[in-house]
């Protein structure tokens, strides 16, 4: 399970990517897909895919430790070139820094209360994810208030998810780091 963890996790930048070129409709002419968050908000439609991301980091990393979690967000960003080079610079500069706040955040936090580490990781993680890649993407961040909902969604199922699976998590972290 642990490593379905780990490649559904590295996974998640390429469907992000495959997703914005290929799911939902278009607002104007070159724009991403975008889909409905609520709340009257639209994101492009990668943004369930890069919330998940954020919620697998802190799986990945609970369960294999640092170094695996680094490794991942790595890779990650390598593979994006590979599914849509368009958006390669700006999805591999936000989800790398959007994962390393959530990692930042994430890691002090997990041993205190796991739900807040997730959530908390997510939000930050997703906010900075967001800001990022709509600047360099699309040259504006007009769609931050729905990436920002969108993200906030999926650390909040994660954090539940994370709290509902604590007690077959355990302290596994076989990662150099951990």
């Amino acid at each position: 399970m642990d490593w379905v963890a780990f490649l559904m996790y590295l996974m998640s930048i390429p469907v992000a990517n495959w997703l914005i070129g290929n799911v939902g409709t278009v607002q104007f002419p070159d724009g991403p897909h975008v889909i409905s968050v609520g709340f009257g908000y639209s994101a492009p439609s990668g943004v369930l895919a890069i919330g998940f991301a954020l919620f697998a980091r802190d799986y990945v990393q609970q369960r294999l430790g640092k170094t695996y979690a680094i490794i991942a967000i790595a890779l990650g960003v390598v593979l994006s070139i590979f599914v849509n080079k368009d958006l390669a610079l700006a999805s591999g500069m936000a989800f790398a820094f959007g994962e390393l706040s959530d990692f930042a955040v994430y890691t002090p936090l997990r041993k205190k209360n796991l739900f807040l580490a997730v959530f908390s990781s997510g939000v930050v993680g997703g906010i900075i994810d967001s800001l990022i890649f709509l600047q360099i993407a699309f040259g504006s961040i007009d769609y931050w208030q729905g990436q920002v909902i969108g993200k906030i969604l999926m650390a909040l199922l994660g954090g539940i998810l994370m709290r509902l699976m604590k007690p077959y998590l355990g302290s596994t972290n076989v990662g150099v780091l951990a």
